[in-house]
């Protein structure tokens, strides 16, 4: 299992953002780069064992991963870091990968909720809010996307003032007035 640590983990978020500052050794450091669809992306993946502090808390934690992205996009640099926390005991070469397909669902459908749905700013008072506006969120960009747009937010400005054409997609006739 592979899990990303979010700030929103505030307490397991600086316990592992803390074992990757310094000069430390590091037994898994591996690095890849990649250009494609405009962007050049350097990977940089440093992991070690989990502190009995992590390991207390997530029992069978193995790795505390640490993924530095940096590059160009549309001609801007940019850098972000993103941590993991894994039960698996891999080669470095397989964790890289592991980690950079984990992130690519995190691209495809995590961010998208949060920064085009606005997903993490809300806050639900009914119990199964949460379900069911996710469920409406992964019916929205299954839509958008099986529709033919690859950008969530130019789908939404094309059809978010058009009932019909967005019951259409799912089969649904809507009656006409005039």
């Amino acid at each position: 299992m592979l899990l990303t640590v979010k700030n929103n983990q505030r307490r397991l978020y600086q316990q592992i953002l803390s074992q990757f500052r310094g000069h430390r050794h590091f037994p898994v450091n591996i690095s890849d780069f990649e250009a494609s669809h405009g962007r050049q992306v350097r990977w940089q993946l440093r992991a070690r064992n989990a502190t009995d502090a992590i390991r207390e808390r997530w029992e069978g934690a193995s790795w505390i991963v640490e993924l530095v992205s940096t590059g160009r996009r549309d001609g801007k640099p940019f850098r972000h870091v993103h941590l993991f926390i894994t039960t698996l005991r891999t080669s470095p070469k397989a964790l890289l990968r592991l980690v950079r397909q984990r992130w690519a669902i995190e691209n495809q459908w995590h961010w998208p909720r949060d920064t085009q749905l606005g997903e993490d700013a809300h806050r639900y008072t009914q119990r199964n809010g949460v379900q069911v506006l996710a469920l409406l969120r992964t019916l929205a960009l299954n839509l958008l996307r099986s529709n033919g747009f690859r950008s969530i937010r130019a789908g939404l400005m094309a059809v978010a003032h058009d009932i019909n054409q967005m019951l259409g997609w799912v089969g649904v006739k809507s009656a006409q007035t005039g």
